[in-house]
């Protein structure tokens, strides 16, 4: 009996010590944000070194934050799914010196493949909630059009083979064991299963893909993308420097134009070059501070991280993951579909982000959802996309006066990737 007493009280302690830690926990605050334009592959960002890319955004941040103490930064943590080039040996920290934030300002740089860049806002933001940091930058960057060739070493002494794999995107070294055991399902190929496995005829991804680029044409006309956006200034050896302002992968077409390209996983498939995202350059930074720090550094909170949440999935249809991903944040965050204000989804492919958007009972072509275009038009450089959702969303919120945005992303390898946001 004593034995029970005794636990009892043990379990009480635990009870009373957690409740006291929920209702001791701060809240993280996104209060600013900014990126690059979205480049083409080979475009008008492929001459920018990854670290300097990913230096312009916390450059931008600290121009415009005058007030913030920069020495007093806990952590700057950036998401990139490449790490084989110019972005390897932990971007964040470079860019970090690169960008004149200084040298006691820490860095790290994660990878979760598509879902970096929201994975780094995640992390910065737990860390907040936590009480362990007060002051973080969180974002991403990926050149896709300087992801270099690798080549593994010999196996065996002497060996005249050599394997070189193009990290730009997809597999490469692969394990015989993982790829017997769940196949090594290209990208594009992912998108196939998932248009065969939840019925999305081609006809509704092109009808998608073409929402996409006229959501996105207005949203740059109307000045909507460009409140985002920070130029990029490229010197040249002769004449003055070349101005980038503007996303360069939004192109015009018609259904017609879109219903005419052939698929080019296989030949009765779906996935074309029309209803599938980009290969491109960019780089995206935001601000995450707990409400001490916006009161100390003059800052503005502008949306509050209500919850992050990561799931697995057969990797055969990775595209899929934003369906549980949503599922599971907007129970953590104890909301519904039906409480969004915005909803950002990633649009990896017109096939994914439908099968996504049924699975949680919202129509093909939700004026909420992606309102200024997603990654089909825009463009998807790996690490930046989840970071740019997030920031897209914020400022989304604030033109709607909303009051929640879901971001969602699937992830290669099979993950899905979502957070809930609020307008403050």
């Amino acid at each position: 009996m004593l034995c029970l007493i005794l636990r009892s009280d043990a379990q009480h302690r635990v009870a009373k010590d957690e409740a006291q830690e929920g209702s001791n926990m701060t809240n993280a605050y996104i209060c600013d944000a900014v990126r690059t334009p979205i480049g083409r592959y080979a475009g008008s960002l492929s001459s920018v070194r990854t670290d300097d890319l990913a230096a312009i955004p916390l450059r931008a941040l600290k121009e415009r934050n005058p007030k913030i103490d920069w020495a007093a930064l806990d952590d700057i943590i950036m998401g990139c799914a490449n790490q084989a080039g110019e972005d390897n040996r932990n971007v964040a920290r470079m860019a970090a010196l690169l960008a004149g934030i200084g040298d006691t300002a820490p860095g790290t740089t994660v990878n979760r493949l598509c879902g970096s860049g929201m994975d780094a806002v995640t992390i910065a933001a737990r860390a907040i909630k936590a009480g362990e940091a007060e002051l973080m930058i969180a974002g991403g960057v990926e050149s896709m059009s300087r992801a270099p060739f690798v080549m593994g070493k010999a196996a065996e002494a002497f060996s005249r083979n050599a394997e070189i794999f193009d990290t730009t995107i997809g597999w490469r070294f692969v394990n015989p064991v993982l790829k017997a055991q769940y196949g090594i399902d290209s990208m594009p190929e992912t998108a196939e299963n998932v248009a065969a496995d939840f019925a999305v005829a081609r006809a509704d991804q092109d009808a998608f893909a073409f929402r996409s680029q006229m959501r996105a044409s207005a949203a740059q006309k109307n000045g909507r993308l460009a409140a985002e956006i920070v130029a990029v200034t490229i010197p040249q050896r002769k004449g003055d420097p070349v101005v980038v302002a503007k996303d360069e992968h939004p192109r015009e077409t018609t259904l017609e134009a879109l219903a005419a390209l052939k698929p080019f996983v296989k030949k009765d498939g779906v996935i074309t070059a029309g209803n599938a995202s980009g290969v491109n350059d960019g780089a995206a930074a935001l601000i995450v501070a707990s409400e001490a720090a916006v009161k100390k550094y003059g800052l503005t909170a502008r949306a509050r991280f209500i919850a992050g949440a990561v799931v697995g999935l057969s990797p055969r249809i990775m595209g899929f993951g934003p369906a549980p991903a949503s599922k599971a944040v907007l129970a953590k965050a104890k909301l519904s579909v039906a409480d969004m204000s915005v909803i950002e989804f990633n649009e990896a492919f017109a096939s994914q982000a439908l099968a996504s958007l049924r699975e949680l009972g919202l129509p093909d072509d939700a004026e909420h959802v992606n309102p200024n275009g997603g990654a089909i038009a825009l463009g998807h450089p790996l690490g930046m996309s989840g970071a740019r959702l997030l920031l897209t969303a914020t400022e989304e919120l604030h033109r709607r006066k909303g009051r929640y945005a879901l971001c969602a992303m699937c992830i290669g390898v099979g993950q899905g990737i979502a957070c809930v946001i609020e307008r403050v």
